[in-house]
């Protein structure tokens, strides 16, 4: 008996239509669902009968937590490749839909992470459900929060975006709308609903957006909003934790215990990234810095502790290196946003035809 399909991908009515398929792993990307999606993407730019994309995932859990981690750790990109053309390519798909030209949409229905976000942000229509969970929580498990995250993450109101990137934190459907990672919001029970809508009638998005809209209630950040704005102004992982360690209260000390439990190299990568990432020209020169970041990042030894602590043997007690935070020099994050060597850097997919 043949295994289903990681992504199924086709046409509906005048709908492009991807929906990840890869349940038991969160619907993780794999090397072969960015080749197949990219393939789709190009045909479909050219074809007039195909006036919308969307983005969905089958079953009940999902939407997608992010990138084949294990087979990244393995040392390939699970054909067998260096592990960094995974990156390559997820960053090709990641850029095609952002510069694609006919309207996208995501539907944002459960775990959006790493990966997920590479594919749900760029879309034009962005649907938060109660049962989404957002966030860019890689400095975890060694890696930085990649898939254009210095770009998304470095231009949300105030320091939001820092907090993410240094404390993983989660947010729910309202927080995604306040922060303009979504744009609206469907109750889940209304989904099915809507995607049959939108496949009948896509040149009618708009109307169906305001007819299926819900009400996610207030944004819990909202509470913390210029505590966060404070306490991550910092250019500097050392003037963060300052800050929160000045400040003293029982948020700010959370904020701090979870910051010191990521990996000291990454945290502060992290924090260049989204300030490097801010005065970016383009999405495009933000991946060509990313790319660089994770070919250096992936045969980093806080990358293969950080999956044996959380992925593989679970003990969530990753023995960084540096251990500490003051630990880590310049020179140290240096070496991750050097130059590729020539002819290795990564570039759009427009520029390899």
């Amino acid at each position: 008996m043949s295994e289903e399909p990681e992504l199924f991908t086709r046409v509906e009515r005048t709908v492009g239509r991807f929906t990840l398929n890869r349940p038991a792993a969160l619907h993780a990307l794999t090397l072969a669902m960015c080749h197949e999606m990219i393939a789709a993407l190009s045909a479909w730019r050219g074809d007039r009968n195909v006036h919308l994309v969307m983005i969905d995932h089958a079953g009940e859990r999902g939407f997608c937590a992010g990138g084949d981690i294990r087979n990244l750790a393995a040392g390939h990109a699970g054909d067998g490749s260096p592990p960094w053309n995974f990156f390559y390519r997820e960053y090709q798909l990641d850029h095609q839909l952002f510069t694609y030209d006919k309207p996208t949409l995501s539907i944002m229905d459960g775990v959006v992470m790493g990966g997920g976000v590479g594919i749900a942000l760029p879309c034009r229509y962005r649907i938060a459900t109660e049962k989404t969970t957002f966030a860019m929580p890689e400095t975890g498990i060694g890696l930085f929060p990649d898939v254009g995250g210095g770009w998304y993450l470095s231009r949300l109101p105030g320091r939001a975006g820092y907090w993410m990137a240094l404390t993983g934190a989660r947010i729910k459907a309202a927080d995604c709308l306040a922060l303009g990672l979504a744009t609206h919001f469907v109750p889940h029970e209304r989904l099915e609903g809507f995607k049959a809508s939108v496949i009948a009638n896509p040149d009618a998005i708009e109307a169906l957006l305001a007819e299926f809209a819900g009400d996610p209630g207030p944004a819990p950040i909202a509470e913390n909003r210029t505590r966060i704005d404070a306490l991550f102004a910092a250019h500097t992982v050392e003037g963060v934790v300052e800050a929160l360690t000045a400040d003293g209260s029982d948020w700010a000390l959370a904020q701090l215990a979870i910051l010191k439990t990521k990996s000291p190299t990454m945290s502060k990568v992290a924090l260049r990234q989204l300030l490097t990432g801010a005065k970016a020209a383009s999405f495009a020169d933000n991946l060509v810095m990313e790319f660089r970041i994770a070919a250096r990042s992936v045969p980093s030894p806080d990358f293969t502790e950080g999956v044996r602590a959380t992925i593989i043997d679970r003990d969530n007690k990753p023995a960084w290196n540096p251990a500490t935070i003051e630990g880590v020099t310049e020179a140290d994050v240096d070496r991750f946003f050097a130059p590729m060597p020539e002819g290795e850097d990564w570039v759009p997919l427009e520029e390899t035809a």
